[in-house]
């Protein structure tokens, strides 16, 4: 009776730690805890769990055992190229998790976030936004002739655009590249849209790196700016990208380099 009473004792204290394996692969074992940890990296990116990805993540982890075995048995890691590729991997790996840190231990608030929104709408306050349409040549004397013709009344603005406009995205649409602020455009451009009056056609064409414009300014607008909830997402992550930078910068400014 003690015989089996022992013999049951020890089979109970051994179920545990084999429960502990999801496999053993070439007498190494692999851990559960390494399949359950991979499968919560999953879930964290959007998969549902689910005994299938359970099981597809098990035999993922097989599969590269059995790989990084038969790697480790050829000498594959103490080959030059190798080791380097391994020791930038591992620097990649530190530095994401070395940013993930800091930022949990320093996180952009709710509070942070809105008094950045107001200082964001303030920047905005009294600007404007413009409708426009455009017209893309090659040449300055191309230009200068689809100009004439708008202005003799030859032709209208929205079928010179569909007609000469090497801007394909705006082409099919008449030349309307639809509401923005002036500042999404490049400095030529937006110089012209800002000077030009409701409804006008460009006295000359406007030259910027891409070409030579034709434009004209349809409609302007107060800029409308978003409520908060709606942007809160995109600010909060601006400022934990400006958090990791300065971070960065401190870093490298604090080394001592030689």
């Amino acid at each position: 009776m003690k015989r089996f009473a022992a013999i049951m004792l020890t089979c109970a204290m051994a179920v545990p730690v084999y429960a502990q394996n999801a496999a053993t692969v070439n007498g190494k074992p692999i851990p559960q805890k390494s399949v359950d940890d991979f499968i919560a990296l999953l879930i964290e990116q959007g998969a549902q769990d689910s005994p299938e990805l359970r099981e597809q993540v098990k035999q993922e982890i097989i599969g590269r055992t059995i790989m990084a075995q038969a790697a480790e048995a050829a000498g594959i890691a103490n080959q030059p190229a190798v080791v380097q590729e391994m020791e930038l991997a591992k620097q990649g790996i530190m530095i994401r998790a070395l940013m993930s840190d800091y930022l949990k231990k320093n996180p952009v608030t709710d509070a942070q976030v809105a008094a950045e929104y107001e200082v964001l709408k303030k920047q905005e306050a009294g600007k404007q936004e413009y409708r426009v349409r455009h017209i893309l040549l090659e040449s300055e004397d191309q230009a200068k002739t689809v100009l004439a013709d708008l202005k003799a009344k030859k032709t209208n603005f929205a079928d010179a655009a569909k007609q000469y406009s090497k801007d394909p995205g705006s082409a099919s649409r008449g030349g309307d590249l639809g509401w923005a602020a002036s500042s999404s455009y490049v400095a030529p451009f937006a110089n012209a849209v800002d000077s030009q009056k409701k409804g006008e056609l460009s006295a000359a064409p406007v030259q910027s790196d891409f070409g030579w414009h034709i434009l004209v300014v349809e409609d302007s607008r107060p800029i409308t700016f978003p409520e908060l909830n709606d942007v809160k997402d995109q600010i909060a992550e601006m400022m934990r990208q400006t958090k990791l930078e300065e971070f960065q910068q401190s870093l490298l400014k604090d080394a001592k380099v030689e």
